[in-house]
């Protein structure tokens, strides 16, 4: 058994063509910039919320606890992990579709099995 030499590629290795590789960075930093922004946006609503709404700090809901802290205590984290496997899944999709795709649509002795991996 011999080892692949280093720099030894294999004849289904995708290369990417560096336009390809430029558009797909600029793509995730569009959506890591949105999904940014959308971070930015929940964090900043809570101080506007408890300034604006009176209702926000003085209501009483779930054993005495006022809106604005029920939603900072456990809101905030269900949101902030919704707004992150969004952004992942997002990010991922976005990088499979394109990157490392171009053989699958140009090699026809590629099987049905090979591409569903």
């Amino acid at each position: 058994m011999t080892l692949p030499e280093v720099g030894a590629s294999s004849d289904r290795e995708v290369r990417d063509t560096p336009a390809e590789v430029d558009a797909a960075f600029r793509a995730q930093r569009a959506i890591a910039l949105a999904y940014f922004f959308l971070f930015l946006i929940l964090v900043a609503a809570f101080p506007l919320l408890t300034l604006t709404l009176q209702w926000w700090t003085g209501a009483r809901v779930l054993g005495g606890l006022s809106p604005g802290f029920v939603a900072a205590a456990g809101g905030l984290y269900l949101i902030f992990a919704v707004v992150g496997i969004a952004a992942a899944r997002l990010s991922a999709s976005v990088e499979a579709r394109m990157l490392g795709g171009q053989q699958e649509l140009d090699d026809p002795e590629i099987s049905a099995e090979e591409v569903s991996r």
